[in-house]
């Protein structure tokens, strides 16, 4: 303790030591120092001006310093995204050099591809070449058969020439026999003639049938009403009196002729019936509709048997072979005629046409006949689906049916003229009008008496006109009974007469 005290005394005495020299140097340095700071005070007020400027100066590097930093900040950000935008240039140029290699190897295969297709191609050209070969010597072959063929068809043609003269003689020689005999008033001989005369070419063509004279009807025996919403077509099964009719109530009725009683009535069309046909055998019943389509079925329990689909536009038309039983043929607005297998229900065969058919009929197993809105009857040879004669019959021609024997085309078009035409030379031979019988637009429907000696055609008044083949003065019997338009007409083969109107169906005789 008594060391501790003598220790902090020499502090004190040491402190107060150096407080008193410090007061000795203060008072020897005081002129000094007040000599020093009389050459400040002169040059304050510059010092001032110049720490002005220099601090004005310092808020200007301030100021740069502040934009050089935002320009920092800026440019920085600026490399980040250089640097991102490189990065991801970088991982493309890495997956485009990927691709590159796997194009490279495509490029590769598909030249040796390309190698192996260009030597398959030399050889399909030297094949194409052996073909090309073949086929001109197969177009020379049938260019000769051709002349063949057109050598036989001038032969056939001389022959039907040569046919036709000889029935020109015969029908002078009946119409020479008929006017003597009207002369003489003797009827069962006229007939006895007709047979003489009319059949000594006729009855020796292959199909004649022997049919006995037609009488013309006279009287109404019976009315049916048929469809509701109208009837569309009717005709008669071949050779028995049952009568077929289609409606706009998508049903097709069969009727006896004989008592008008309704014997079945086929269900599952769809659409509104156009047009009917009846097969040789009378097995089938098909109808051609406005949904585009031709339905078909047994006449032996009614049963449909087939939905024929093809056209795209409204069927107009329709009728079976009478030669072949399983060949249909039909025509549609949509300018084809089409023929048609009823043994598979499938279109055998599409024929173009540039105007529409209104309506067509066989002529024989192969050969078909088509009117057409743009006038002109035309012939279809069914197996090369090509035209083999044409000519004009009308402005539109509205109708086109055949006669019993094939012996007659009959058409009636818009010009309200009916024309008789012979299939073997397409020449006019029968031509019959009359003032009041107007042809019911696009749907009136005509027909030949089973003897070929008439022609029946209904009117927009409601009146039916019967027209003698053999009377020359073209002056009609007309039957009346029906309240509008006749729209169909059909000529049993035992002798009714069945015409159509819009609500009923008369049977006359």
């Amino acid at each position: 303790m008594v060391e501790a005290e003598a220790g902090k005394e020499a502090i004190r005495r040491a402190l107060r030591s150096l407080r008193r020299r410090h007061l000795v140097e203060e008072g020897a340095h005081c002129p000094a120092i007040e000599a020093l700071a009389r050459p400040f005070a002169a040059q304050a007020v510059e010092w001032k001006e110049k720490a002005e400027k220099h601090e004005l100066e310092l808020q200007q590097c301030y100021k740069a310093q502040s934009r050089l930093s935002e320009q920092l900040v800026t440019e920085i950000e600026e490399g980040k995204a250089s640097k991102a935008l490189l990065k991801e240039k970088e991982t493309l140029i890495t997956t485009m050099q990927t691709e590159l290699e796997q194009t490279r190897e495509e490029n590769t295969q598909l030249k040796q591809s390309l190698e192996e297709k260009t030597s398959a191609l030399d050889l399909l050209i030297q094949e194409h070449q052996a073909v090309k070969a073949e086929l001109e010597q197969a177009l020379t072959k049938q260019k000769v058969a051709e002349d063949e063929n057109r050598n036989l068809i001038d032969r056939w043609m001389l022959e039907k020439m040569k046919d036709a003269e000889r029935l020109n003689e015969a029908n002078a020689m009946y119409e020479e026999m008929v006017l003597k005999l009207k002369s003489a008033g003797v009827g069962g001989i006229q007939h006895n003639a007709l047979q003489e005369a009319d059949g000594i070419i006729r009855r020796s063509e292959a199909g004649y049938m022997d049919i006995m004279e037609t009488p013309i009807p006279s009287t109404c025996r019976i009315t049916i009403r048929a469809h509701d919403g109208g009837c569309g077509s009717i005709i008669f099964q071949h050779n028995t009196d049952k009568l077929i009719s289609g409606g706009q109530d998508q049903t097709v009725k069969i009727w006896s002729a004989h008592t008008g009683a309704l014997t079945s009535t086929l269900q599952g069309c769809l659409g509104s019936v156009n047009d009917l046909a009846v097969t040789n055998d009378n097995k089938f019943v098909i109808a051609a509709c406005s949904s585009n389509k031709l339905f078909v079925w047994e006449v032996n329990g009614g049963r449909p048997r087939h939905t024929l689909t093809g056209h795209t536009k409204n069927v107009s038309s329709v009728d079976a072979s009478w030669v072949k039983s399983c060949v249909l043929a039909s025509s549609s607005n949509d300018h084809t005629i089409k023929i048609w297998d009823l043994q598979s229900g499938f279109c055998k065969s599409t024929i173009m046409s540039g105007s529409n058919a209104n309506s067509l009929a066989f002529i024989d197993g192969d050969t078909l006949c088509s009117g057409h809105r743009d006038g002109h009857l035309r012939l279809w040879d069914i197996r090369s689906a090509k035209c083999t004669s044409q000519t004009f019959a009308h402005l539109d021609v509205s109708s086109v049916s055949v006669s019993r024997n094939r012996n007659f085309i009959l058409t009636s078009g818009k010009d309200n003229v009916h024309n008789l035409f012979d299939p073997r030379t397409m020449e006019v031979c029968g031509k019959f009008k009359a003032m009041g019988n107007r042809v019911v637009s696009s749907w009136g429907r005509p027909c030949i008496s089973p003897d070929e000696n008439s022609i029946a055609a209904g009117a927009n008044d409601g009146s039916v006109y019967i027209w003698s083949r053999l009377k020359k003065d073209g002056v009609p019997t007309i039957l009346q009974g029906h309240s509008s338009s006749v729209v169909s007409s059909a000529w049993c083969g035992l002798g009714p007469l069945a015409t159509a109107d819009k609500h009923h169906i008369y049977i006359w005789t």
